[in-house]
């Protein structure tokens, strides 16, 4: 049984009640995250902070990884996009703390782009159909083969990243973020759970209790 947070984005103070609701049901449940820590809200910094004392494991978003590369290769995609993604905000939660940024910088690049256990698939955007010429049962078991085929283009519509559209249907639970949701929504024909559910728009931040590829 695991239990699994939707994209934060900077709202802190909510994660930080979310995490704590968890924890008071589920005392030794392991928490994951499918990304997107920073930009829009107000308290980046504090959020990987949190992230990262408390021993929540993530998938990076394109929001995090932006982040990343904006500092370390900006004249890259995605660091130039960075600057018309929310980013004003990071920057504000940093000032007076730029000692800590290569740490956070360091997890984010760090975090793995997928996150496969016995009771899900967790990922920022999913895998996209387009991959289903690449990916098959097989490759779905070896992490290895799966991590060089979906890290090929990370900028890509349809990456495991960037994805909108339509997901594979891989034989597990897909739990993704990325997608604004106004509720949970499940996909049947992709089976994939859907847990954006905007906490910076000021709608809610989500988590959902996943067990054996279910959501209980």
């Amino acid at each position: 049984m695991v239990a699994v947070i939707g994209d934060i984005h900077g709202c802190f103070y909510t994660l930080k009640q979310l995490v704590e609701k968890i924890r008071n049901k589920y005392s030794d449940i392991k928490i994951f995250c499918v990304g997107d820590l920073v930009d829009r809200g107000n308290y980046s910094y504090e959020v990987i902070e949190f992230v990262l004392s408390e021993q929540i494991s993530f998938t990076p978003g394109n929001h995090d990884l932006m982040f990343y590369y904006f500092f370390n290769d900006p004249d890259s995609q995605m660091g130039k996009t960075w600057s018309f993604n929310g980013s004003e905000s990071t920057i504000r939660s940093y000032e007076n703390r730029m000692d800590k940024l290569d740490a956070h910088l360091n997890a984010i690049i760090s975090a793995p782009i997928f996150i496969l256990n016995n009771d899900c698939f967790i990922s920022h955007a999913g895998i996209s159909r387009t991959f289903k010429n690449k990916i098959n049962s097989a490759v779905i078991t070896d992490e290895m083969k799966l991590k060089k085929i979906l890290s090929e283009d990370l900028f890509g519509q349809n990456s495991i990243v960037w994805c909108r559209g339509r997901l594979m249907n891989i034989g597990k639970l897909q739990v993704v973020g990325h997608t604004h949701r106004k509720e949970v929504s499940f996909d049947k024909e992709s089976n994939a759970v859907y847990i954006d559910t905007t906490a910076f728009g000021m709608n809610k931040l989500t988590s959902v209790i996943v067990e054996n590829n279910k959501v209980i």
